[in-house]
């Protein structure tokens, strides 16, 4: 009830500011004088309206800026107390850790070989295997065999 009280004044604060800000005479106004730019004087006493506008604009001012970081503390503090519930989408769905489960073929992983140099060809997939593995990498061709006949 209070944020939504705040809320209505701060509006109004931000409404009223505006107004008292396009009201004021800009450095540029003196021109205008001439064509009865006097008549503000009877309105806001002998010193003109600058003087109260400008103290009014000050004050609501003042105040706006006091809501402003009232407000702004009361969320952060208040938000400390509700746990928030982030919507991840699809991903909710994923469990927290999941391990990749290897799939149980019967065959024993390929040791690495320790002595021999390794093969440029790659060793055919086991029908077992066909679709568990990803495609082997493709080798450059050989260069043609050179001609001897001439």
């Amino acid at each position: 009830m209070l944020l939504l009280i705040l809320n209505v004044i701060y509006v109004l604060l931000a409404i009223g500011m505006i107004a008292l800000i396009l009201m004021q005479r800009g450095a540029g106004a003196q021109a205008g004088s001439g064509f009865g730019g006097g008549a503000s004087a009877t309105v806001f006493g002998s010193r003109g309206a600058s003087n109260f506008l400008s103290k009014s604009t000050k004050w609501l001012a003042i105040t706006f800026f006091v809501i402003s970081l009232f407000m702004a503390w009361y969320a952060t503090h208040s938000s400390a107390r509700v746990p928030v519930q982030q919507d991840l989408g699809v991903m909710a769905q994923v469990p927290a850790s999941s391990p990749a489960k290897v799939p149980d073929n019967g065959s024993e992983p390929a040791a690495p070989m320790t002595g021999a140099p390794a093969s440029s060809v790659p060793a055919a997939p086991t029908p077992a295997a066909v679709g568990t593995q990803s495609p082997p990498a493709t080798q450059p061709a050989p260069p043609p065999a050179p001609d001897s006949g001439g």
